[in-house]
């Protein structure tokens, strides 16, 4: 980290510069929820999903309108904001998120966007053409019958999804993978996945977060995970974002996210984000944060970007006192069972 905000492209931020948490963070990065649908039911999941959708449909009424994330975006851009990522629920049940997407690059032109890729293949051209530069498309398993016991979906589309994806340049798409008890046994049969998309995939190994489901058994050593990969990984970079760590593997990017009982991640946070009723939260794992924008003035809505960063924490552990301490450097490489 240098400390200091990057050179932004086109006009530059009109109050003043980037917004400063109490901590020295900057806020360069918003994820805006537009959705809690899904058409999946995936069991790590906090919500439910609504299950099969056969297209997608209108907003409901409680979600962002497009006028709305138009305005907070451009409000955003105001203070330095300079990457946008969509997330859901499942994004794409929402049929505007090619206006969404062409509203937004107006003002912030990295706009990214997480989906569970069951509808991409069909809008994928589309969303480019819109302005969108990449996915993160949410794979568990290589394995049908896995993928449908963890997601409650179907395999084949969402890597339909994802060669459609390559096909129109939404590049490199990072595939996005939970780490808990059932997944665990399938991350070399992805590695070999993502190793053999010629520098076109990416793999985030994510780490389960029992405090969201309320099931702390089903996690696993994620240090483990990190030493294994560690061992074989042609070169290990850190990545600013979080501080994590990106292991080079068979011509590719694995990076690991594991957020739980690591402080260093959220020391090196610069991101808040957008509720699908448009309130702004400081942290994905915490709810007594929000700050609504609805029915405000734009100088009301500046003042609740403010007040958000303001009551940023150091990191959200400190709400979370019941679970153990993490101890990397002692951390024994988990085993495969040989192919």
């Amino acid at each position: 980290m240098t400390g200091r905000p990057q050179v932004f492209s086109g006009t530059p931020p009109s109050d003043g510069g980037v917004l400063v948490d109490a901590f020295g963070r900057e806020v360069t990065d918003l994820r805006i929820s537009v959705t809690k649908r899904c058409n999946f039911g995936c069991i790590y999941c906090h919500d439910e999903g609504l299950g099969p959708i056969l297209r997608p449909r209108a907003p409901h009424d409680e979600e962002i309108t497009v006028d709305e994330v138009d305005r907070l975006v451009r409000i955003a851009r105001e203070f330095g904001i300079r990457t946008i990522k969509y997330t859901g629920g499942e994004p794409l049940v929402r049929a505007d998120m090619e206006d969404i997407v062409a509203r937004t690059v107006r003002h912030v032109q990295d706009v990214s966007m997480t989906t569970n890729g069951s509808m991409l293949a069909r809008r994928a051209e589309a969303l480019r053409n819109a302005g969108l530069k990449r996915v993160n498309v949410s794979i568990d398993s290589m394995d049908p019958e896995a993928f449908r016991d963890i997601r409650k979906g179907d395999l084949h589309p969402v890597l339909e999804g994802v060669r459609e994806a390559i096909r129109v340049g939404l590049v490199p798409v990072k595939l996005n993978m939970v780490v808990f008890r059932d997944t665990v046994e399938h991350i070399p049969r992805m590695l070999d996945f993502v190793g053999d998309g010629l520098g076109q995939l990416k793999l985030q190994l994510i780490q389960f977060m029992p405090e969201l489901v309320d099931h702390q058994e089903w996690g696993v050593d994620i240090d483990g995970v990190k030493q294994f990969l560690q061992r074989r990984a042609e070169r290990v970079l850190v990545r600013e974002m979080h501080h994590r760590r990106i292991y080079l593997y068979n011509g590719t990017e694995v990076e690991v996210v594991d957020p739980v009982n690591n402080p260093e991640f959220c020391f090196n946070c610069h991101r808040i984000r957008v509720t699908l009723t448009g309130e702004l939260k400081g942290c994905l794992n915490r709810s007594d944060d929000l700050i609504p924008t609805r029915g405000l003035t734009d100088e009301g809505v500046r003042d609740s970007f403010r007040k958000v960063v303001a009551q940023r924490v150091p990191y959200y552990g400190v709400h979370v006192k019941e679970f153990p301490r993490r101890h990397p450097e002692s951390a024994e490489p988990i085993e495969f069972p040989a192919a």
